[in-house]
């Protein structure tokens, strides 16, 4: 198999926004290229097989934005990001009657569910409402079941531990069939939607938004404008949390923030 190179990733580029109307344009090159080449080797296609393939609104064409915008994540990634937010942003959000959160990007559910486990074991869940999106329906599909193979909810329970879990995480899925599926007090207050980061607009005010490890794909002009978007969709006073390997610097609104932890990049919007 013939891996494609950079020029090739252009010309795909393009050939999957006149079949479908979505536009790579704003994303990295270098993780989009490992991508593509993921998807050609996994479906035994040549560059030329599949470019000839990638017609409008074609199965192909969806299932291969699809392979392109996976998401890989992890309940409690980032154990002292969890054991911080407890801390500065559910005291916070006390005086809120009904706090509305929202995980962009948000795979299968493993951020929104670990946030919804730590609202419950606080008090706060039965009054919040959590949006978790993303651009990839079928890993929204996969959220909205949440279901997990056992090997990854191992994973999980010593990240909870290691995020000051008050319990065990087992309380908060059963097995069955030899996956793990997480309760339905966990997720009834969780809504997962389809929403695209790179094209679509605020669609409602949140107090706390988390984008975490997902504009690390991004080039500079689109990052920008995904942080006015989430800069548009935060209260005041709302805090924003990114992955550590992003910042806000360089984004045009970092001026607007307070640096509430500059090492797990969590802000509060100050005006």
């Amino acid at each position: 198999m013939v891996l494609i190179e950079y020029a090739h990733l252009e010309i795909l580029i393009t050939q999957i926004r006149e079949a479908s109307g979505f536009d790579f344009s704003g994303y990295a090159r270098p993780s989009l290229l490992r991508q593509a080449n993921r998807y050609l080797t996994k479906c035994k296609l040549t560059f030329e097989e599949l470019l000839s393939q990638l017609q409008p609104d074609s199965a192909i064409v969806f299932d291969l934005i699809e392979e392109m915008t996976v998401n890989y994540s992890e309940m409690f990634r980032d154990p002292e990001f969890f054991i911080r937010i407890q801390g500065e942003v559910f005291t916070y959000l006390e005086s809120y009657p009904a706090p509305r959160f929202w995980v962009a990007g948000c795979a299968s559910g493993e951020e929104a569910f670990s946030l919804a486990i730590l609202l419950k074991e606080s008090g706060y869940l039965d009054r919040s409402l959590i949006y978790a999106t993303d651009l990839n329906n079928k890993v929204l599909t996969a959220a909205r079941d949440g279901v997990f193979t056992l090997g990854s909810v191992r994973t999980f329970s010593e990240n909870y531990l290691l995020a000051n879990g008050k319990n065990s995480l087992s309380d908060y899925y059963h097995v069955s069939y030899n996956k793990a599926v997480i309760s339905p007090d966990v997720r009834k207050n969780i809504v997962f939607s389809l929403h695209d980061l790179s094209g679509d607009g605020v669609f409602n005010e949140f107090q706390f938004i988390s984008c975490r490890n997902v504009m690390i794909y991004f080039t500079l002009e689109l990052r920008q404008r995904v942080f006015r978007l989430l800069y548009e969709s935060l209260s005041m006073l709302g805090f924003l949390c990114l992955g550590k390997r992003e910042t806000l610097r360089y984004s045009g609104i970092e001026q607007n923030f307070r640096v509430v932890d500059s090492v797990l990049n969590i802000y509060q919007k100050i005006k």
